[in-house]
Parts: C-alpha cells; structure tokens; sequence
C-alpha cells in the first residue's frame, strides 16, 4: 500500500468517532520539536496531541517519561514512536489506554529484544548509520553525515540544525531490552520509510510483518516525521478510527 504526501483525510468530524488523545515519542539523537509539523496537522484535524520530552538516557527513564503522558489523558490513546520511539512504545504500549500503536520508521522488537540486539547483523548492502564512539556513555551521529543518513530529504538549513542540536543518546538506552511487547496485544500501524539509510527498509518491513502492522510505504528519508508531516499524520489517523 502507497500512501502520498497530499494524503491528509481525517476530520473533526470523523476525529469524534475514533480516539482523540495522541501522544508521540521521538527517538534517539532529537528531540521532541520534530513532530512540531505533525501537531499541526493533526491539531487541526481536531486531535489532543500531547509531545513525549523522553530524555532517552535509559529505556526505563523513556517508558516512564512516556506512561506519565499517557496517565495524563482523560482516554483512550494512540501511542506513536519514531525510530527508537518504537522500543519505548513497545514497552509502555501495554499500559490499559492505550488503544492502538504507530511505529513511523521505527525498531519494534520482540520480547528480550533491544536496539543493540536488532543493529548487531544488518542485511548485507545495508547502510551504516555514522555513529560514533561513545563519549561518557553517550553516542552521536557525525555531523558531517547527519543529513545524508538521517534526514536526506529534509531541507539543508533544517538539516543542519537537526545535526547542531542532537540530543546525546544514552548507550544504556541502546541496550534497553523489551519485556512484553505491546504490539502482541494491541493492534499496530507501520509506517515504512523506503528511502532510510538509518534503519533499513527490509528490516522495517520484517518488524511491521512480525507485529501484524497495517503497513504503508512511503518513500522518504529516516525523519519522513519531518519532511512528510502529512503522511505521517494520515497513518496515525487510521489508527485513531481503526481503519486497516
């Protein structure tokens, strides 16, 4: 299924049938100010849209962060995860209002699993995401190659101030393994970004098949929450009035 950037269905109107309260969680190396496109969208579409600030320096910390979001609605909840948002969703998606889950270009592991575990054999010919060492237990993408892997179809000046403004990503976060992953349990949405070159399409396709994801394929770079709000914001709205 193909879903284009001018797809922006959803309506106050269909918004009241469906779940209104949305929260989203970015991942590792940004903050939450990148979904600020997404908001908008989906704000005047006539959604509740509350912006997880997850200091991704542990998974426990992040899934904390995230339930405290989630305890702050007054129902029903669309959890989306950006990247390793998804390892965050996975693990606080389980929590009893969350109604749906949206992995936009994102890990989402089986039981035992983390990033660390699903990085470790990447399919041959896959592009390597420039991480470098860590620092204080922390890791970085390179400057330099932020743009080309994380956010090749963002505009240079927005990408370049991605790149300036990373978040440190804390290596125990990396490791953060997944007890019971919500996506067995709840139903799922799958936003594949085809043109990625942090995590590999083939490997997001795996993982959204693994979890029984509706899935739409969207040609764009890792930050496609970025560059393509709307299509983004489309998928998030199938998952609110539960449409497959």
């Amino acid at each position: 299924m193909s879903l284009g950037s001018d797809a922006n269905a959803g309506s106050p109107a269909q918004t009241q049938k469906g779940v209104k309260n949305v929260v989203l969680v970015h991942g590792g190396f940004v903050d939450g100010s990148g979904w600020q496109k997404v908001y908008g969208v989906l704000k005047k579409d006539g959604y509740n849209v509350t912006i997880v600030q997850n200091p991704t320096t542990s998974l426990a910390d992040d899934v904390a962060f995230t339930k405290r979001a989630i305890a702050a609605q007054d129902g029903p909840v669309v959890l989306v995860g950006h990247s390793y948002g998804g390892v965050v969703i996975s693990e606080a998606g389980t929590d009893p209002k969350v109604q749906s889950l949206v992995y936009i270009a994102a890990f989402a592991p089986d039981q035992g699993e983390s990033v660390q575990k699903l990085i470790s054999n990447p399919p041959p010919g896959a592009s390597v995401p420039p991480i470098l060492p860590p620092q204080d237990g922390f890791l970085f993408l390179d400057r330099e190659k932020f743009g080309a892997s994380f956010a090749g179809d963002v505009p240079a000046d927005e990408a370049d101030f991605m790149a300036a403004s990373q978040v440190p990503w804390g290596v125990e976060a990396l490791g953060g393994e997944v007890t019971d992953p919500a996506w067995k349990s709840k139903p799922s949405w799958y936003l594949v970004a085809t043109e990625d070159h942090m995590i590999p399409p083939p490997a997001q396709q795996m993982m959204a098949k693994r979890a029984g994801a509706t899935v739409v394929e969207v040609p764009g770079s890792h930050a496609i929450y970025v560059s393509q709000p709307e299509a983004v914001a489309k998928i998030i709205q199938q998952a609110a009035n539960g449409l497959h």
